[in-house]
């Protein structure tokens, strides 16, 4: 089987998706990537014909976008070869008035619609739709010696180091209710660092997760967030608001605390999480990802069958 991933080039190699490929190509199935470039409607737009052209050169058997936007491209292209769409989070979740339009538009046109989580999928209101969330690969996150991680970063062993789950200059991660929490933690532990996971390359990631004493999600809202899946891949403790389907996720994990979007209440979590980690030092979160089968093998078999439906 040959499957075309069509997404967004415009911020480099999406790693996600890229992930998702190498996990399909694991199980057997030829995968090829095509970026589109360009921004706003007329930048997408702008992509027709050359998208049409490798279609036609490559003749795959599914078209698989991702994203929204890319999603309508594909369809524009008027092939016939099904297309699955995955929609990712934010597209779903505060969706412009033209937008959600679109989207009830289009869906007639794609052989299945993905989301990645049941608040997305009661959001899109299209009880068609398929849940299923991004996998992840246990050879790229798994646990590291502490000591180990913090040496490979050059991480002070003498401090403790939480770990902001995105770069905070994106406004819906909310890294302002995150400063005020460990503003009030300054006041009472002075040896600690804030790290961000932000333009850190894919080899290091997994460094990261495991030298953190804790990860910190402070998001407004998710879809269903990788990041919590990779570190729970590690052990890595977490603090993080109840958004998306983090609760599911983290189901009774010891270690793992969802918060309100309470400034005192996150400054406790965060202070719970410090304790278990001094304590514990790491969590079963790895187990847990298994036992929801979400590691990539598991989600690679899952988007087989769609593909195998839809043609």
């Amino acid at each position: 089987m040959k499957v075309l991933f069509i997404r967004s080039g415009n911020k480099g190699l999406d790693p996600i998706s890229t992930r998702q490929g190498n996990s399909l190509q694991k199980e057997g199935i030829t995968v090829e990537f095509f970026e589109l470039i360009g921004k706003g409607v007329l930048g997408y737009l702008s992509n027709i014909k050359r998208l049409r052209r490798y279609i036609k050169s490559y003749n795959p058997d599914v078209l698989h976008s991702h994203y929204s936007f890319s999603g309508f491209l594909t369809s524009l292209t008027f092939t016939r070869v099904p297309k699955v769409v995955s929609l990712m989070g934010s597209d779903v979740q505060r969706p412009r008035k033209l937008l959600r339009i679109a989207l009830w538009i289009f869906m007639f046109l794609w052989k299945s619609t993905i989301v990645k989580s049941e608040e997305l999928y009661i959001k899109l209101g299209n009880k068609k739709a398929l849940i299923i969330p991004n996998g992840i690969d246990f050879n790229s996150f798994y646990p590291i010696n502490k000591t180990e991680a913090c040496d490979h970063l050059s991480w002070s062993k003498e401090k403790k180091h939480i770990l902001f789950a995105a770069d905070p200059e994106r406004p819906e991660k909310n890294f302002f209710l995150a400063e005020s929490a460990l503003a009030l933690l300054n006041e009472k532990l002075h040896n600690f660092e804030i790290h961000y996971l932000s333009k850190i390359s894919m080899e290091n990631i997994v460094y990261y997760y495991n030298a953190a004493d804790i990860l910190l999600l402070t998001s407004t809202y998710e879809g269903s967030p990788n990041v919590i899946k990779e570190a729970m891949s590690c052990n890595c403790p977490i603090v993080a608001t109840n958004v998306g389907d983090i609760k599911w996720i983290f189901g009774l994990t010891e270690g793992c605390y969802l918060t309100s979007f309470d400034t005192l209440d996150v400054y406790e979590k965060i202070s719970e999480a410090l304790i278990f980690s001094d304590k514990f030092n790491r969590t079963n979160g790895r187990e847990r990802i298994t036992q929801l089968g979400l590691d990539s093998g598991t989600i690679a078999k899952r988007l087989i069958e769609v593909y195998e439906k839809a043609i």
